[in-house]
């Protein structure tokens, strides 16, 4: 019996041990598939968001950044047009079209500004 505990916690410490040089790897700067994790990260809602940025920060990749800014944005669009009653359909619509073309890009990992407003957000938000 002590012997099957033994092999299995062997076996938990070499898989633990693998997965610890998976994350380095998902996560290292210099991997251009790096960036792109946090990318499609930081669309999946505010709470993905503000965890590729806490990805990013340790990490910085300039893709990351990039659709960090980009996603804040279209978060503030949204945001902000939800206020105002007219326009609240056609901006929900707006920015669900901004959101799909820069999730795209993103899964592409191209660095592709969305139509319109893009590289307002780029200029805005340099810091992030």
């Amino acid at each position: 019996m002590s012997e099957e505990k033994k092999d299995f916690g062997e076996k938990a410490e070499e898989a633990a041990k693998e997965f610890q040089e998976d994350v380095k790897q998902a996560f290292d700067p210099s991997n251009p598939e790096s960036g792109k994790t946090v990318a499609i990260i930081a669309h999946i809602t505010l709470i993905g968001w503000i965890i590729a940025i806490i990805m990013n920060s340790s990490n910085k990749t300039e893709l990351g950044s990039f659709y960090i800014r980009q996603v804040l944005g279209i978060f503030l669009i949204l945001f902000v047009i939800s206020f105002i009653p007219v326009l609240n359909f056609l901006g929900w619509l707006f920015c669900a079209i901004l959101w799909i073309i820069s999730l795209i890009g993103a899964i592409n990992g191209n660095q592709k500004p969305v139509f319109l407003v893009g590289e307002t957000f780029q200029n805005w938000f340099k810091s992030l």
